[in-house]
């Protein structure tokens, strides 16, 4: 049998701890639940500010079961695996995180539900053709794949271990994969993993409006939002502070009397689809006690000014001056004192989009992230962050740590990251920067030690594309609207994949009218996040790397059918091209995506926003002058450059935006400097495509 840690009896009774104290690592004095319990509360096993905290019920376990399986439970929480079971599983942990008990859990509790439906009351009644039968009809389920039916029957696994290692066995029989090897068990493999390289990238059209009004909250909407929630404190405190009296009393009513005697709107709010007086704003502007409104508004002689105030809504209107402007446009005509909350949850928001995309980082490090991890940098330099890493974080037994640790390098912060962590500071000035308290609403509470959940920053992100989408059309930029992701919820995880992409993919695109995504890979790659651990660069690699065969399969494709190629490179990409029917299947690993990064051979590179390829060569690029790297700078493409090559293709696109040129040219409303200028820039596009056409050689003639 395992030992039990010291504080603990080997047999638990009903007011044994769920857990025991040696194990607890969340801050401050968690809720501990005992044996008794109908709910166990997993928190004092978490010391991840933004892990999701779990709670196992056992209400919902069948009655012949429940028992049996919360002695195991308990076994699990407080005890490692037997090393004889971790024998020939080396992926296994000794012990579960808090998720992986309540998943482990869940998963029993189907199982017992199964086995009341087979006619079993008893542990001790399952045999092998029993844990067969279950293994088979869970593979036989459409909704279940691979992965997860493994993950169920290596949780059976668990019962039987820890049923077996209890001081009152309930007497579960090994599971035959146990002895024989789970892979006859589960449903076929699929064609493709799953992961974060599996993740689809937010398309532009989404990612770029979006990233750009988040710019926007944080450099030029913050000053005044955060001035306008003071000033609404402000009056909030003046409201509740505010000692009711007869004189008080009597300004209320002169102040409602005098709005009705005018025909004026009055202060009010929004709420369930009917407007209400805002009885806070009110109370500060008349100067009366908070209650006083409420009392009035109450009375029955006030029937009447109630329907006065539902057809004469009004709003709430801050002193706080407007700043911020889009294009020399104001952004609002006033702050209202009713909207506070939900702009200042915007801007946190914002804030979040903004440090997790332009950084890379994973969601939780992001939300871990404390008050002064981005000093200013003493001498002057670049801004780092210093934050903690959680995946892959492992004690000396191979056990998942819940609170990370200090990740070895810091992460590099470019200028709209270091505004962002800046305006969260003023939000959360103690402890972390994305506290539950001090983004909740009222604030004003004590740090929790706890942050924003991730379900919550999800609704939260869909929220802001839709507040970043009414902004656009209100300030006529149809342009800048949201436009709806096909992938579905935009949620937290996928900012990382789609940051790769647009840097690998993208480097000129609409995502770049707010960033260099150049300068962005530079940074990266100069030697922090690169090196430290689980940093983006290999998700970068993996991410080139398929652009990369892309392209050569494209350009393969459109060579066999008779397209033309042109320019000084246009031999090294026919035979960087020969190769493209290698690459069939995705590239989903780091080893898969350096095997053609590392082939000199095969790094043709697609750059629409120039209209040409890169055929690139270290030594005969243009594009570099004093950095060193091994990939090119799209966002520099030189015309004299020996490694540019164009197709057809190119060569049309060239036409089409040389008449664009030209029309806007002929613009009478156009001041002719800048018409003789389009039309200079229209003619040598022009002439690019006439080269084109004299130079370009087909490997075949065009299918007739």
């Amino acid at each position: 049998m395992t030992a039990l840690p010291a504080e603990l009896p080997a047999l638990p009774d009903w007011t044994t701890p769920v857990i025991a104290p040696s194990l607890v690592v969340a801050p401050g004095r968690p809720f501990m639940p005992v044996y008794a319990d109908d709910d166990w509360s997993l928190t004092p096993l978490i010391a991840n500010p933004g892990a999701k905290r779990v709670c196992i019920d056992w209400s919902h376990f069948p009655d012949s079961f429940r028992e049996e399986m919360r002695l195991a439970a308990w076994m699990m929480i407080n005890t490692a695996l037997p090393a004889s079971v971790l024998v020939g599983h080396p992926a296994w942990h000794p012990r579960l995180g808090p998720n992986g008990i309540y998943d482990t859990v869940r998963r029993w509790n189907r199982f017992a539900h199964w086995l009341t439906g087979q006619g079993l009351s008893t542990l001790a009644a399952c045999t092998a053709d029993t844990f067969t039968a279950y293994a088979a009809h869970r593979a036989r389920r459409p909704e279940v794949v691979r992965d997860d039916a493994s993950r169920e029957l290596v949780a059976l696994t668990r019962l039987w271990a820890f049923d077996a290692a209890s001081a009152a066995p309930a007497g579960v029989p090994m599971p035959p994969w146990q002895q024989y090897g789970i892979d006859d068990y589960l449903p076929a493999a699929p064609a493709v993993g799953g992961g974060e390289n599996s993740r689809e990238a937010i398309p532009e059209a989404t990612m770029g409006p979006l990233l750009i009004w988040a710019l926007r909250m944080v450099d030029d909407f913050a000053g005044d939002i955060l001035t306008a929630q003071q000033d609404a404190r402000r009056l909030t405190e003046r409201a509740e502070h505010t000692a009711g009296t007869r004189e008080s009393m009597a300004r209320l009513a002169r102040y409602l009397d005098q709005l009705v005697e005018r025909g004026a709107p009055v202060p009010a709010r929004r709420l369930k689809g009917e407007y209400q007086v805002s009885a806070t704003y009110i109370a500060a502007q008349a100067g009366c006690a908070l209650r006083q409104v409420s009392n009035h508004l109450r009375s029955e002689r006030r029937e009447g000014f109630r329907d006065y105030v539902r057809r004469h809504p009004g709003p709430c209107p801050l002193p706080t001056p407007v700043t911020g402007t889009v294009d020399g446009r104001p952004w609002a005509a006033a702050l209202d004192f009713t909207e506070i909350p939900q702009l200042m949850r915007h801007l946190s928001t914002a804030c979040f989009i903004v440090v997790a995309y332009l950084t890379g980082m994973r969601p939780g490090e992001v939300m871990a992230l404390e008050n002064g991890c981005c000093p200013e940098p003493n001498p002057p330099g670049r801004h780092l962050i210093y934050g903690r890493v959680f995946k892959g974080v492992l004690d000396q037994d191979g056990n998942h740590l819940s609170a990370g640790q200090p990740r070895e390098v810091p992460w590099v912060a470019i200028t709209p990251v270091v505004t962002a962590i800046r305006v969260l500071e003023r939000i959360a000035p103690d402890g972390l920067l994305f506290d539950t308290a001090a983004h909740a609403i009222p604030r004003g509470r004590a740090a929790t030690g706890r942050t924003i959940g991730f379900e919550a920053m999800r609704h939260r992100i869909e929220d802001f594309t839709a507040f970043a989408s009414e902004l656009a059309l209100r300030l006529d930029r149809p342009q800048e609207t949201v436009c709806a992701d096909p992938h579905g919820a935009i949620g937290t995880a996928r900012f990382r994949r789609t940051l790769a992409w647009h840097i690998a993919r993208r480097p000129g695109g609409l995502v770049a009218l707010a960033v260099q995504y150049g300068h962005l890979r530079t940074t990266m790659s100069a030697g922090y996040a690169a090196r430290g651990r689980d940093g983006i660069h290999e998700l970068l690699d993996i991410e080139t790397a398929r652009a990369t065969a892309d392209t050569l399969t494209t350009l393969h494709d459109d060579l066999t059918q008779g397209v033309g190629i042109s320019g000084p490179a246009a031999r090294r990409a026919i035979h960087a091209a020969a190769q493209a029917p290698t690459f069939t299947g995705s590239i989903r690993t780091h080893r898969q995506a350096r095997d053609i990064l590392g082939n000199p051979a095969l790094t043709v590179y697609d750059n629409p926003r120039a209209f040409l390829m890169c055929v690139y060569n270290r030594d005969r690029a243009l594009c570099h002058r004093l950095d060193i790297t091994d990939a090119p700078r799209l966002d520099r493409c030189q015309p004299s450059c020996a490694n540019i090559a164009r197709t057809d293709q190119h060569a049309d696109q060239l036409r089409q935006h040389a008449q664009a040129l030209e029309k806007q040219a002929a613009s009478e409303a156009l001041p002719d400097p800048l018409a003789d200028r389009l039309a200079r820039r229209a003619e040598h596009l022009l002439g690019l495509a006439d080269r084109h056409e004299h130079d370009c050689i087909a490997l075949q003639e065009p299918p007739s």
